[in-house]
């Protein structure tokens, strides 16, 4: 996990793919972060993401370094902890301009059942399962 939260740091862009209905939506994250053994992301609960994700928790995540790239599926699940919100605000101090802990609308989500394949050109895919 730690790997894979390093690697998504240093691409500072990601992208994170749901669906509505039968269409995939995709869209950039750029806030990761690990708390309790865990690793996060974080929305807001009036975005339609946040929408997508209730209804189907089954996510991908992929992110290019312009070398490599890294594909994660997991099932995300919601923490409304303030602990939780806080230390993803903490790591991310510019989110506060949006984002207020225990506001009912900043969403920290954890991935669950998590496959990270990390692939290249030039050799053979890795898998991580956290």
């Amino acid at each position: 996990m730690e790997e894979v939260y390093e690697f998504l740091k240093k691409c500072q862009v990601f992208f994170l793919a749901t669906e509505e209905g039968d269409q995939p939506r995709v869209r950039p994250f750029g806030a990761v972060n690990i708390y309790n053994g865990k690793l996060y992301l974080l929305t807001g609960k009036a975005k339609q993401v946040s929408k997508q994700i209730a209804a189907n928790p089954r996510v991908e995540l992929c992110a290019y370094d312009g070398e490599t790239w890294l594909r994660v599926s997991a099932t995300l699940v919601e923490d409304n902890s303030i602990e939780a919100q806080e230390s993803m605000l903490n790591a991310y101090p510019s989110l506060r301009q949006q984002y207020r802990a225990g506001d009912g609308n900043t969403q920290t989500l954890y991935l669950k059942d998590a496959v990270a394949v990390f692939y290249s050109m030039t050799g053979e895919p890795r898998t991580i399962t956290f």
